[in-house]
């Protein structure tokens, strides 16, 4: 419930900057707190959320009407807050009535509720129309009601006796039904809710006096007398120093001059995760836009030129899950073009779901069927620890689009909206990038552009100059020819280096009078490895840091064409190859894959030689895996062979 009421919120605030024409405003909001497939986008349907059609209808008769929901809304409330009076003794006189203005050192009273008559008229105005009753009402469970009328009788036994003052607002009160103070204390949780502070706040910062009613929640911290003299000697210094650095030193921040409102326990628990991740936001770097002269670099480094751009496969390619049961793990590909980067990254999520998600007692099947949860939070840590290695494990950087351009493209540069719209964060350790990747999650997972976002954040990682540095050819690119990965991207992603070539560490060769040429290769074991057809047509070879990586998990390059092979007990990696028998889990998010394909494969069985089997008629995945195990059959378990 909360999570919609958060959307509908959102809803609410989106309809009015739409209507006052805040363009620029709405796509910040967009790039801090994206729509989500719950967000209403329909006036109407927002009315009738909200339970507004009457507000609606009488607003339009209006002259001038209003022209946003939240207007009406804040009318309507302004309007019952007018209403809100009682007459005084000689009934001649009108006031407004409010509650009772607390002294600084007046402690908070629990025991309010005894106020029937400023409670009274709460009750008896709130419009049980609108939509805060409505969703408050919606809140509640079958039950609840008592439950609520017990917590408040257990907890008015722990309050303090009421004071002076209160005891003369009380005097002229009548005692109210049990049916409307629970409307009120349910009322007063959902205002809590929406406008609680994250912590305690020091007096002299300007909060709010403490309000006089806190019945069925837990008292807080309150002042003692000593705390308030010491408050009243030195008030005169804390102001000035407020005034003159608009926030206290922490030799002002006295524990004994702080204040917690009165919250219960759900409310302390949400106060507590805002308040973690506003002082971890705080502690993460300032977002810097990539310029023109950063794009120019970037795309000559990616397509070839700045004159080039991303290809439409490209730029609608997120990392988005499948919705297939026995497939809940695997990123579904749209269109041919960036196969590489999707295998790579899905590669990383296998490992994170199989043998890093400790917390999962599940067995390795059902692993690989997780929640909505678990599979996104493997798709954060995957993305994080493919950028720290590309980093060097010393720093990474992170892209995310913020849908608005931060430079005027000039001179040779072709613009497509993309690359100008891009802004970075640089971290220097891996906690801080996991949360930077966490709150930026919605654009990689749902975004259209998070294939993009990833490459470009692995290039950044890494550094232009030092891709640049690791390729064989300093002009070859990251896509190739028809939008397709190149092994330098590949490699980028897999071991954090954008290398040319598969084998073992670097390999010199003599290019005649006395010049030598260096080819660069895989420097050390990666935790997840590769395997490739052109293996099998003796093109490349595959050293031992990729063919025997340190989980047993392989991207698959195949016809022009990356995809996952992997198992589910690293000893395989560790057996002796003789008469060995164990199943590999192959996964294509291009192939429409509506079930999952398991092979059997059994080493020391295959009894044909090349001769006599034409290669043709082999599933070139068979190939591949032949490349690893020698002399191997492979049963597909009655799945229909991919040609």
């Amino acid at each position: 419930m909360i999570a919609f009421v958060e959307e509908v919120s959102s809803s609410l605030v989106r309809e009015f900057l739409s209507r006052k024409g805040l363009k620029k405003t709405i796509a910040c909001m967009d790039e801090e707190h994206p729509r989500t497939a719950t967000s209403i986008n329909n006036r109407s349907l927002l009315r009738q959320v909200l339970n507004i059609e009457d507000l609606y209808r009488k607003n339009k008769v209006q002259n001038p009407p209003l022209k946003t929901v939240l207007e009406i809304i804040v009318k309507h409330h302004m309007e019952q807050q007018k209403k809100v009076k009682i007459m005084t003794g000689d009934g001649e006189t009108a006031r407004t009535v409010t509650p009772p203005a607390f002294t600084a050192g007046s402690p908070l009273i629990c025991d309010t509720e005894k106020n029937s008559s400023w409670s009274e008229i709460k009750a008896t105005h709130s419009s049980p129309s609108t939509f805060l009753s409505l969703l408050s009402d919606e809140n509640e469970s079958p039950g609840h009601d008592q439950k609520d009328v017990s917590a408040y009788d257990s907890e008015r036994q722990k309050c303090q006796p009421p004071t002076s003052l209160q005891q003369e607002w009380e005097s002229s009160a009548q005692k109210e039904p049990e049916k409307k103070s629970e409307a009120i204390s349910r009322s007063r949780t959902n205002r809590n809710r929406r406008g609680m502070m994250s912590g305690p706040m020091p007096r002299e910062m300007g909060r709010k006096k403490p309000s006089p009613s806190c019945a069925g929640r837990k008292p807080g911290l309150q002042r003692s007398p000593e705390s308030l003299q010491s408050e009243n000697n030195n008030r005169g210094n804390k102001a000035e120093a407020v005034n003159k650095n608009h926030m206290p030193n922490n030799s002002d921040l006295n524990v004994s001059d702080l204040v917690l409102d009165d919250v219960d326990d759900e409310d302390l628990q949400e106060i507590s995760q805002v308040s973690v991740q506003r002082s971890v936001s705080e502690c993460l770097p300032k977002s810097r836009p990539i310029d023109q002269s950063i794009a120019m670099d970037l795309k000559a480094v990616l397509l070839g030129s700045s004159l080039n751009c991303f290809s439409a496969e490209w730029r609608n390619q997120g990392l988005t899950f499948s919705d297939t049961h026995d497939l809940r793990y695997g990123i579904v590909q749209r269109k041919g073009g960036p196969c590489g980067v999707l295998a790579s990254i899905q590669a990383f999520i296998i490992k994170k779901l199989l043998f890093e998600n400790t917390e999962s007692s599940d067995s390795d099947l059902q692993r690989l069927r997780p929640s909505n949860a678990t599979r996104r939070k493997c798709l954060v840590l995957a993305l994080a620890e493919v950028l720290w290695k590309a980093g060097e494990e010393e720093q990474a950087t992170v892209a995310v689009n913020t849908g608005l351009n931060h430079f005027t493209p000039s001179g040779r540069y072709r613009s497509e909206g993309v690359l100008e719209k891009m802004v970075f964060f640089t971290v220097d350790n891996l906690r801080d990038l996991q949360i930077l990747v966490e709150q930026h999650i919605e654009q990689f997972e749902t975004g259209t552009l998070g294939c993009i976002l990833l490459t470009i954040s692995a290039v950044l990682s890494r550094s232009i100059e030092k891709v640049k540095e690791d390729m064989d050819v300093s002009s070859s690119t990251l896509i190739g020819a028809h939008g397709y990965c190149t092994q330098e991207l590949v490699s980028l992603l897999l071991c954090g280096r954008a290398v040319s070539n598969v084998f073992d560490d670097d390999m010199e060769l003599d290019s005649g009078g006395g010049d030598t040429t260096l080819l660069k290769g895989i420097k050390s074991r990666c935790d997840v490895g590769l395997l490739s057809l052109f293996e099998h047509y003796n093109i490349c070879k595959v050293g031992a840091h990729l063919k025997t990586p340190s989980y047993p998990i392989w991207v698959v390059c195949s016809e022009s064409h990356f995809s996952v092979l992997f198992g589910l007990q690293r000893e395989l990696l560790t057996s002796k190859d003789q008469h060995l028998e164990f199943d590999l889990y192959y996964y294509d998010g291009l192939a429409n894959q509506q079930e999952e394909i398991r092979l059997t494969v059994t080493v020391g069985k295959w009894r044909h030689s090349c001769q006599e089997v034409d290669s043709d008629s082999i599933p070139p995945l068979e190939l591949c895996i032949r490349t690893r195990w020698k002399d191997v059959e492979i049963n597909w378990n009655d799945t229909e062979p991919i040609l």
